[in-house]
């Protein structure tokens, strides 16, 4: 049963008025924050350099410290004191003493809260039971904390807390701290790879007159000094293959994209996204290329190509499976015969019966894919190339030059997710315009997702585009399969939620 919830916000009123009533007094006492606490050293350093020495060898050492962090545990003892501060870098023990401090400055450590931010000098030493610890010598009260930490075994089980607050969650779970910290080094292996590869990394806007290089629904906002409505970036295709028109042949971005969609574990209307451009090559060359991408970026990020998530293991580093939208339905519902694969009105009938929402006009291929995405996308646990989408439904790829009906297109699912979506580009200007034509049919049919007609990507086209292949990466969900995350919101620092009642 959990705790009464009024009670709680009772005692943190009386908690927080008992600190203010502390940091009154040290106001009193001269600069209740001070900034000249110049640190030597970090918790996770000392840690590393000296964890595995024993006391006599850390003892000949004689290694003095200057560190500070948060408080996070205290105990107070008559003649000898221990306190476990955080910094940036992982966690150290201070031990107090009044001979070391004298009487004055150990009482009033004695009051000193959890959560306050302290710096202290003194001499790097082991416990008798092995704990490396700070014979404090000298120690200050940088920062007074005014909240109270949250219980470590009540507070932390709040999700929504934790992503509202992700400061006070970046403080408690080290498992949170890790993920961010995997996050960063993703994202920065991604960059590296690509920059090895000849890529040169551009900006696009974010802020655009028309939404294009995606099927979605996106953010409306006004721009004043121009006088008229813009939106937020879906996607930075467009953009992008203009730069390749332009001569640059290798381009990528990392990018923010912006869709006002429905919020789940998968998706959030703010997410992350590595899109990339390569003149002269097909998607064949693409998956081969994401494939490394991804293997590699594992490596440097996390030091292994194998993890397990949500109690299953995924291996990167064997050859990704490859299957068209037909073959992936055979293989994981093999209920269904190819003829009637085959068979629209079937196809219909089925999809109809399984509360799909798939439109009525759909196309054989279309229709295909609605019902992959029902019985077998969900089975993709290892890392798997959907190939031959459709064109219907793939408004900017290149068309098969040999199988009519079907674009030069991949998706990669992983652990059931798309995690990856890149196709040889359509560069044929009048394909692109009558595509483009068809987007806003289904637009003035009621289809909020579908594309606008950029007359002045078709323009960039007409001045000649090379043969192109372009993919696009979720960030966000490669990091979930990195870390084990259940939700993209374990992997967003800030993700969107409805405002607190009463903010």
């Amino acid at each position: 049963m959990s705790e009464p919830q009024e009670p709680a916000a009772q005692d943190d009123n009386q908690i927080i008025a008992e600190r203010r009533a502390k940091l009154a007094r040290l106001r009193q006492q001269g600069p209740a924050y001070p900034n000249d606490f110049a640190r030597t050293h970090h918790a996770g350093e000392l840690q590393a350099k000296y964890g595995a020495l024993d006391r006599d060898e850390i003892a000949a050492a004689g290694v003095e410290v200057k560190l500070a962090g948060r408080m996070m545990l205290k105990r107070v003892m008559g003649k000898a004191s221990f306190a476990t501060v955080a910094d940036g870098s992982g966690r150290v023990q201070f031990y107090v003493t009044p001979e070391d401090l004298g009487a004055d400055l150990y009482e009033a450590f004695k009051h000193w809260d959890l959560g306050d931010i302290v710096g202290a000098e003194g001499l790097l030493f082991k416990t008798q039971k092995g704990e490396l610890s700070i014979r404090c010598r000298r120690l200050r009260l940088l920062v007074k904390s005014l909240r109270p930490l949250p219980d470590k075994f009540h507070g932390l089980e709040d999700r929504e807390l934790r992503y509202r607050q992700r400061y006070v969650d970046l403080m408690m779970n080290e498992q949170t701290r890790h993920a961010f910290v995997i996050r960063s080094r993703a994202i920065a292996a991604m960059r590296a790879v690509m920059v090895e590869q000849g890529f040169l990394e551009v900006e696009t806007p974010m802020l655009q007159v028309i939404p294009g290089g995606a099927a979605a629904k996106p953010f409306i906002t006004h721009h004043n000094a121009l006088g008229i409505d813009m939106f937020l970036r879906i996607a930075p295709e467009l953009f992008l293959k203009r730069l390749v028109v332009g001569g640059f042949e290798r381009v990528f971005e990392i990018n923010r994209n912006f869709r006002n969609e429905g919020l789940s574990p998968k998706h959030n209307p703010e997410f992350t996204m590595l899109e990339f451009y390569a003149a002269y090559h097909d998607v064949r060359w693409m998956m081969d290329f994401t494939e490394m991408l991804l293997r590699e970026t594992a490596l440097r990020a996390a030091g292994t190509a194998v993890f397990t998530f949500q109690g299953q293991q995924i291996d990167l580093g064997t050859p990704f499976a490859r299957l068209t939208i037909v073959e992936a339905i055979r293989r994981y519902a093999p209920q269904y015969a190819e003829a009637q694969l085959a068979d629209r009105d079937f196809l219909h009938a089925t999809l109809r019966a399984m509360g799909s929402t798939h439109a009525e006009e759909a196309g054989l291929g279309a229709l295909q894919l609605a019902l992959f995405e029902e019985v077998a996308e969900s089975k993709l646990v290892q890392p798997t190339y959907i190939v031959d989408y459709p064109v219907e439904v793939s408004p900017l790829a290149r068309a098969s030059d040999t199988r009519p009906g079907v674009t030069e297109r991949f998706e990669l699912f992983i652990t059931g997710r798309e995690m990856a979506n890149g196709f040889s580009e359509l560069n044929d200007p009048e394909d692109q315009a009558a595509r483009f034509a068809e987007q806003v049919k289904a637009r003035q049919a009621g289809d909020e997702e579908a594309m606008y007609y950029d007359a002045d990507y078709i323009r960039a086209l007409e001045y000649g585009m090379p043969p192109t292949a372009g993919c696009g990466v979720g960030v966000d969900r490669f990091v979930m399969l990195l870390t084990d995350a259940q939700s993209i919101r374990d992997v967003i620092l800030f993700p969107h939620m409805r405002p607190e009642e009463g903010g």
